[in-house]
């Protein structure tokens, strides 16, 4: 086993690209981090730094342990930080993942009357696709996913959320199609609008469409809810969206549901956590707001 002071001066060496910051930081001095650094080297048998004029860099054999290390270090600092959230609920903080759609129109209720009720606990938001947000999980970058399901994962812990009903919306301009029952291969004749590739979402329908033999090919792609909202306004086409996060466009008629002769299945929003993982007081507390809405 090797000694976990020489991953330290390691790890410090390699965030900062230099021996002499690395030994600052350390109050040591920079031969003991050559010496620290080069012994590390033989006890693993592999070169883990190259010397450059701006200091050092790492080698592909040492980027491969960096990305252990540092890991490593993510969940010793947030071990750290849910001790301290033990001693004082009142400084805790928590950070939550999700895409822009979920923080906008699912959490941000949620945020709203925590903060009132816990107004010291900091709240850190990231924003993500579904597998960058599991990937942040495991990482220990964030303590909360929020994502679609389903998801299938033995490392996670998924609780279920709110049910939500996905639908095609479309502007004043296809109107008919709310009037009228449309199938799904009359649908591909307009011009469809769809989320980005790579979202939940948009694998979703895909998987629908292909279960009827039909090719779902989008005319524009987009990077955000509020865009496919607005493209289908403006007459640009027929946007797949969340229905309860449209609710006031409908309302207002602004957007018109497209009256889909074939179901589309409704899906339910998880609240992942890493297995074995036990979260901070701030953290819990906040998973149990998410699991009942009206505490």
């Amino acid at each position: 086993m090797v000694n976990f002071e020489l991953y330290k001066v390691f790890y410090l060496t390699a965030k900062s690209g230099s021996l002499s910051k690395a030994a600052k930081e350390l109050y040591i001095t920079q031969p003991s981090v050559s010496h620290s650094i080069k012994l590390l080297e033989v006890t693993l048998g592999l070169q883990l730094f190259a010397r450059t004029s701006k200091g050092v860099e790492l080698t592909e054999e040492g980027s491969v342990l960096f990305s252990y290390i540092e890991q490593a270090y993510n969940f010793i600092s947030l071990a750290e930080e849910k001790l301290s959230e033990l001693r004082n609920f009142s400084s805790g903080e928590i950070k939550i993942g999700g895409s822009d759609s979920l923080c906008k129109h699912y959490l941000l209720p949620f945020l709203e009357s925590f903060h009132e009720q816990y107004p010291h606990v900091q709240i850190n938001l990231v924003h993500g696709t579904t597998p960058e947000i599991v990937k942040q999980l495991k990482d220990g970058k964030i303590d909360i996913g929020i994502v679609r399901t389903p998801i299938l994962d033995d490392q996670l812990q998924v609780r279920e959320g709110i049910t939500i009903q996905d639908c095609f919306v479309t502007g004043p301009k296809y109107r008919e199609l709310s009037l009228k029952k449309v199938t799904l291969a009359e649908l591909l004749t307009y011009p469809i609008i769809l989320f980005s590739r790579n979202s939940s979402s948009r694998k979703f329908i895909t998987q629908l469409f292909s279960e009827h033999d039909l090719l779902l090919e989008p005319e524009i792609e987009l990077g955000s809810v509020d865009l496919l909202i607005e493209f289908a306004k403006i007459g640009f086409g027929v946007s797949f969206v969340t229905k309860e996060f449209v609710a006031k466009e409908l309302a207002e008629d602004s957007l018109f549901e497209v009256n889909i002769e074939a179901t589309i299945p409704s899906t339910k929003i998880g609240i992942i956590t890493l297995k074995n993982m036990p979260l901070s007081t701030a953290a819990a507390a906040f998973v149990t707001k998410l699991e009942s809405p009206e505490n």
